[in-house]
């Protein structure tokens, strides 16, 4: 039986589409077969992070209108043969996604994947609600910001209420929380709020932590999921957080500010 997980926030530039790109990839690493889609109708970001851009021919749109089959629209990523790709339109209105139609989808995707990863827009928009109602695992994305932390606690409430598993009384959804572009050094000026603050605004269980790092938009920009470059922190910390996911016990890293050894103090390094 797949596990479906929506990637959400309150607030639009958290980082949603990075970390859904870098879970299903991390995912699919650990040899669970796993298709990650884009909720997104209109803007289409996640084939560009992954990418496969150039690939698409069929999206999500067009399977639920009964224009393509899933095999069509989806695509297999290169790079791992665990991984598929199901992209969103660019041209349809955000009513494209019906609730039974995103619901015979992921049923049909649930017989042949373990996981599915939901690639949401901001706030509760209609696609955000739709990739939000058959989750059964939320990751909650946030930036350690009050604006950020303040709309994440509001997703919360929407998770609680307007889900299949809460409206059926099924068992809540598991949420974690994500906080991204974390930076120690802004955190001691007092321009950031502190894990600790957004724990304990939130009470959610920390899947991870990732540091704020130029690694991420260069991903981004040479369609490769940051997950795959284990030579920066951010590649790093979003392992640990696919590791943490799957029960992996593992430190929270990137915390705290790098002791710099003498040398480089002296020479200001």
């Amino acid at each position: 039986m797949a596990r479906t997980i929506v990637i959400t926030s309150g607030k639009g530039g958290v980082g949603k589409t990075t970390t859904a790109a870098a879970m299903s990839m991390g995912l699919a690493q650990h040899g669970h077969r796993t298709v990650v889609i884009d909720f997104d109708v209109g803007l289409r970001n996640l084939d560009l992070v992954m990418g496969c851009e150039r690939r698409v021919v069929y999206d999500f749109a067009n399977v639920i209108s009964g224009e393509a089959t899933l095999n069509q629209a989806l695509i297999r990523d290169k790079r791992c043969e665990h991984l598929f790709i199901l992209p969103a339109s660019q041209t349809r209105d955000k009513e494209a996604l019906t609730r039974e139609g995103v619901g015979q989808v992921l049923d049909e995707l649930g017989k042949t994947y373990e996981y599915i990863v939901c690639d949401s827009p901001a706030g509760i928009e209609h696609g955000a609600l739709m990739a939000m109602y058959y989750a059964d695992d939320a990751v909650l994305v946030t930036n350690p910001e009050v604006s950020s932390v303040r709309d994440s606690d509001r997703m919360l409430g929407i998770l609680a209420s307007k889900s299949r598993r809460a409206l059926e009384g099924q068992e809540p959804i598991r949420e974690f929380l994500l906080l991204t572009r974390y930076s120690p050094d802004r955190v001691l000026r007092g321009e950031m709020l502190s894990v600790e603050d957004v724990q304990e605004i939130l009470a959610l269980s920390m899947l991870g932590v990732i540091p704020e790092s130029k690694a991420v938009l260069n991903a981004s920009n040479a369609g490769h999921p940051v997950i795959l470059d284990q030579e920066s922190d951010a590649g790093l910390a979003y392992g640990d957080m696919v590791a943490r996911y799957l029960g992996e016990e593992r430190p929270m890293r990137f915390l705290d500010l790098e002791r710099k050894g003498l040398f480089s103090r002296l020479f200001r390094g």
